[in-house]
């Protein structure tokens, strides 16, 4: 019998560390809520190239979900200018334990 490893997210699973995950979470939900926003509004690729300065190939890629071609900052400035108003939401730690370092390591926090 093997042992499952349970994730609380996709990104958690297939991503190296925790903070390429939390990268990926937010991009991939600010390009799902900037695809539902232009079919919500009825734009073509086009109107919403021209709405947010790029070009229509480039509303094809984000419409098909190519997230690996669209860095945080550009679909944050897209958000923004489709009056979406992003923010970043920050959790605190459930509990978090400082260690002690060794002589000339450096501080560690580990969950526990």
């Amino acid at each position: 019998m093997t042992d499952k490893q349970r994730f609380s997210s996709v990104w958690d699973a297939i991503e190296d560390t925790p903070q390429q995950a939390a990268r990926m979470r937010a991009r991939s939900e600010l390009m799902m809520n900037l695809t539902e926003v232009i079919r919500e509004r009825g734009m073509t690729q086009g109107d919403a190239a021209a709405i947010f300065g790029v070009t229509q190939p480039r509303i094809s890629d984000l419409m098909r979900g190519k997230i690996n071609l669209f860095s945080l900052d550009t679909l944050i400035d897209m958000a923004a200018t489709a009056g979406m108003c992003p923010t970043v939401k920050v959790s605190k730690p459930k509990t978090v334990k400082h260690t002690r370092p060794k002589r000339g390591a450096a501080p560690e926090l580990v969950a526990a």
